[in-house]
């Protein structure tokens, strides 16, 4: 909506905010990423199906680690 209305420096400012977050949810195959993502948030988003795999312990950590500094964690 703010590029659409010519705000680009503030819709710039905006994606630039979130990529860390589009980054962590695309680190991996999808849905494997956004699966992880939702069942940390506390969503029963449930598990990947074959022949897909659940993500790494490194992938894991970076995942959390951006849900949290965007607060999307439950307390």
């Amino acid at each position: 909506a703010l590029y659409r209305a010519k705000n680009t420096a503030e819709s710039c400012a905006l994606q630039l905010k979130v990529l860390p977050l589009v980054r962590a949810l695309f680190s991996d195959v999808n849905p494997i990423p956004v699966k992880t993502a939702l069942n940390l948030m506390g969503w029963n988003a449930g598990t990947v199906r074959l022949p897909l795999y659940e993500t790494n312990e490194s992938n894991l950590a970076h995942i959390h680690q951006t849900l949290k500094n965007y607060s999307l964690l439950p307390q």
